[in-house]
């Protein structure tokens, strides 16, 4: 057993103050180091990951894996990662830095570790593996899908040294207003509420296109906005036996269909379940503009922030 330094002394020192109480942080730290599947996820990095030899040897993979999820979670460039580690004990605590013995992994060795990740495109395959482990814990995939596409911001300015917008980023416009990024498109399943499928495009690419890729073929009834009404025909290239519950447009030369429209109303209770899964990404990830440039690095943190929301949002099944 290693001897307790005085750095860690005086972090297990807050037990002792009588009126110190838990913070939201700490408990849902506490939440995550319960139930994130971490052997799985260090399985699909481990045989890409450094392996020591000559030279400095690697900080451990489970270390960089818990720092990497640390900058999802609290929406944290690299080097302002390293600074949270630097200032919370918390934080700390759940990578497992001891500061009387060794430094905070800086900011460059997690920009490494996501280059990592990018280059050989494990963030779908951790998604994927998240997928695997929920599923096995009785979270199945059902007969109902839902589809929808949210669009994450990229700076539009060409005041940069480029003096040019990213080449893989678009614009589009929605309702009156346009906007200028990537289009995350998801298909989650109508019964657990969890997202089984991604795609990532420019923001330019209409919500139809993805489509059949967002299904899985075994479905019995398809849910969508309006922005996939009329499509039966991709749904059966990909899903013969679906049917159709995308809402429908209602309006027709001026005049408003009500029967269409309550139908409209019944199916967006189910549709909205799709909207958690965003809600979690967006505002509790903080993903609502890309960090990155370029459609590969970005699509990268998609998948991965969606394997995340999905174990956020099976928590109490996998605490119980």
């Amino acid at each position: 057993m290693k001897q307790q330094t005085l750095a860690v002394a005086a972090d297990q020192a807050a037990g002792f103050e009588q009126y110190r109480r838990p913070t939201k942080r700490d408990a849902f730290l506490a939440t995550m180091e319960e139930i994130v599947p971490w052997q799985q996820i260090c399985e699909v990095i481990e045989p890409h990951y450094p392996k020591a030899g000559n030279g400095r040897p690697p900080i451990g993979l489970e270390r960089m894996v818990r720092m990497y999820l640390v900058q999802h979670w609290f929406d944290l460039a690299d080097e302002a990662c390293e600074e949270a580690l630097l200032d919370s004990t918390s934080l700390r605590r759940f990578v497992g830095v001891d500061l009387g013995r060794e430094r905070v992994p800086d900011g460059t060795t997690l920009a490494k570790f996501r280059h990592l990740l990018e280059r050989h495109k494990l963030g779908e395959q951790l998604f994927a593996k998240v997928g695997e482990v929920l599923q096995a814990r009785g979270l199945k995939v059902g007969t109902g899908t839902i589809v929808d596409a949210t669009i994450i911001s990229a700076p539009s300015s060409t005041k940069n040294a480029a003096k040019a917008r990213d080449p893989e980023m678009h614009q589009t416009r929605k309702g009156q207003t346009w906007h200028f990024g990537m289009k995350m498109h998801i298909g989650v399943d109508s019964r657990t509420g969890l997202a089984h499928s991604a795609v990532v495009t420019a923001a330019n690419v209409h919500d139809k296109h993805p489509l059949p890729t967002l299904l899985h073929g075994r479905e019995r009834r398809v849910y969508g906005d309006s922005a996939y009404a009329s499509q039966r025909a991709l749904i059966a290239s990909k899903a013969p036996r679906a049917r159709d519950f995308t809402n429908q447009r209602t309006r027709r030369g001026g005049v408003v269909d009500e029967v269409e429209r309550g139908k409209n109303r019944n199916k967006s209770k189910v549709r909205a379940r799709v909207e958690h899964v965003f809600a979690v990404v967006k505002r509790l990830w903080g993903f609502t503009k890309v960090r990155y440039r370029g459609l590969a690095k970005n699509a990268t943190r998609a998948f991965v922030a969606l394997g995340l929301a999905n174990i956020y949002l099976a928590r109490a099944r996998l605490m119980g």
